[in-house]
């Protein structure tokens, strides 16, 4: 991947290459009052670690990018917590609570028996991607904060988590069929259009987030518990 996004580009000229970078920059808490500075200076005053951003922005920039070794190692694990944590929150909050009224607009012609399976259908998703978070809220990140503290205790390990982490991206798919293929033709097209839109920015926006987690968050806690690094 060619190197654009470096320390010393300026966080405005980064929005205008890539404004869907806008998501990490309000994630993980970077004021944009610093927008005219440099990505390392904007971080540094914001009290974010400047690799670590750079490093979730590439996540965020590129499907082929893979992150090396070296940079795992020079990123800042409880930064990749609070980036986690303000996409839960935004998950959970902005995102499903759209997507819950853009389908209720959609679906408002359709008979009541229909209208309820298919909120049914949305309630049961968002139930169950608040479980998954819950879960990482309340035992992977706590854990994960123990040992930066050198207060580890128990038998868990993030292997745990890793062999456990669930896929919350499924259901996402039978919600496009649902729109594409089983809505009566009397439910507006550009409504399904609309639906369809924020479905699949979800998607991938969550395929990105796991890949945080999976291929960044678990190589450095195996790092912290194996090295203590």
């Amino acid at each position: 991947m060619k190197e654009i996004l470096t320390p010393d580009t300026v966080l405005s000229d980064m929005i205008d290459i890539n404004y869907s970078l806008l998501q990490v920059v309000s994630r993980i808490g970077l004021d944009l009052k610093y927008s005219g500075l440099k990505i390392s200076e904007a971080c540094t005053r914001s009290g974010i670690d400047p690799n670590t951003f750079l490093l979730i922005c590439k996540v965020y920039s590129s499907n082929e990018y893979v992150p090396s070794k070296t940079d795992i190692a020079h990123g800042n694990i409880s930064d990749i917590i609070r980036y986690l944590r303000g996409s839960h929150l935004y998950y959970t909050g902005a995102a499903l609570s759209y997507l819950e009224a853009s389908f209720d607009r959609l679906i408002a012609p359709c008979e009541r028996r229909r209208r309820e399976v298919i909120r049914k259908f949305c309630t049961d998703y968002k139930e169950e991607l608040v479980k998954h978070f819950a879960y990482e809220e309340e035992v992977v990140f706590p854990y994960v904060e123990s040992i930066l503290e050198g207060s580890r205790a128990g038998d868990y390990s993030i292997a745990q988590f890793e062999e456990h982490h669930g896929n919350v991206e499924e259901k996402l798919e039978d919600m496009k069929n649902i729109v594409m293929k089983y809505l009566p033709a009397e439910c507006d097209n550009s409504g399904k259009i609309s639906v369809l839109l924020s479905i699949y920015h979800l998607q991938d926006d969550l395929r990105r987030h796991t890949y945080v987690e999976n291929e960044i968050l678990v190589p450095m806690v195996l790092n912290l518990e194996n090295y203590g690094k």
